[in-house]
């Protein structure tokens, strides 16, 4: 109930009272009966009044108690309110700490990424820089590695070039001593051979009917076998002694190597080969300088050479006279030159 509902009762029984008090005195002369129905009134207007005033205490005391306790709910609210913005302040606290601290790390792993970029960039700028000065150092030494071998070659040409003249000047000196005594020994055994000519002829029909007469027949000559073939190869090109003595190797001839026509020479001279395969243009000698100077010597004069050459058509007629047995040129059928080398191999053997 509220303060003015309680007004109005506690007036309505001021009224109340106030008329029952005047007609209690204008009636004051009634019988007992009145005065008791008076007395009962009063009494009863009293515990109402009684009655208007506990009920008019007890909605004070409610609206006293709704008061506080409105009083305390908004207290409680102001309260949850203040805690709530409290704990959002500390969480507006805690992210912006948080996002400071996630901006710090980030800025210092961009650092140590920046560092570590600049450490790979100078590491691969010193390496590039290592590298380029051991390869100057090695082009600087490949060239001082040239030099010397093209100054040693060139001392080795002219030494080689030295002794191939003065082996041309011996080996001249040496034929007009041979011109020379083979000229008198021809004209000594021109006069030997007039008178010896028909006392052979005689002999050897003789000796020839003998011998048909009682001899047995003659085998025919044994064919040479690769293994037992020395083919030497003289040419000045390292690259085309190798690859001709790798042909050679696969077919087991026994291959000996010269570096030009004077090693060649002084070569045949300790160990004649069964075969000779030589180069036309070489330094030193030549191939048709070699062949000469073989067929002139007795010992060497029948050896089977083989000329390999660029130009055969123009070389030929030169081939032949210097005693060229077969002249190829190039390129050639690799079984074209093992078939030559057999073939004047087993002629050798059988002559």
């Amino acid at each position: 109930m509220s303060i003015n509902e309680s007004l109005l009762l506690v007036a309505a029984i001021v009224i109340v009272s106030f008329f029952a008090l005047r007609a209690f005195r204008t009636r004051r002369s009634a019988d007992d009966q009145e005065e008791r129905e008076a007395t009962e009134e009063a009494a009863r207007a009293a515990a109402e009044r009684k009655a208007a005033e506990e009920a008019a205490h007890a909605a004070a005391q409610r609206q006293a108690a709704e008061e506080a306790a409105h009083a305390a709910a908004q207290r409680q609210a102001a309260e949850e309110a203040e805690r709530a913005a409290a704990e959002r302040k500390a969480a507006e606290e805690a992210e912006r700490a948080a996002a400071e601290r996630k901006a710090a790390e980030e800025a210092e792993r961009a650092a140590a990424e920046r560092m570590a970029a600049e450490e790979a960039e100078r590491a691969a700028a010193e390496r590039k820089a290592a590298e380029e000065a051991k390869r100057a150092a090695a082009e600087r030494k490949a060239a001082e590695e040239a030099e010397r071998a093209a100054a040693e070659r060139k001392a080795a040409e002219e030494a080689k070039r030295a002794a191939a003249e003065e082996a041309a000047q011996v080996e001249a000196d040496r034929k007009a001593v041979e011109e020379a005594l083979r000229a008198e020994e021809e004209e000594c055994l021109a006069v030997a051979e007039a008178i010896a000519r028909e006392t052979e002829r005689q002999a050897a029909e003789e000796a020839q009917r003998l011998a048909a007469a009682s001899a047995p027949p003659v085998a025919p000559a044994k064919a040479r076998t690769p293994e037992e073939t020395v083919v030497m190869i003289a040419d000045d090109s390292k690259v085309v002694r190798v690859k001709t003595g790798r042909l050679l190797g696969t077919q087991r001839y026994q291959v000996v190597m010269a570096e030009d026509g004077l090693d060649a020479a002084q070569q045949i001279k300790a160990a004649l080969p069964d075969v000779l395969i030589t180069d036309v243009d070489m330094p030193g000698m030549s191939g048709l300088q070699l062949t000469r100077q073989l067929r002139a010597n007795a010992a060497t004069a029948r050896l089977p050479i083989i000329m390999v050459t660029s130009d055969s058509e123009q070389l030929r007629g030169e081939a032949d006279a210097a005693g060229v047995d077969v002249l190829l040129g190039k390129p050639y059928p690799e079984e074209q030159l093992i078939a030559h080398i057999q073939r004047l191999a087993n002629s050798q053997g059988s002559a």
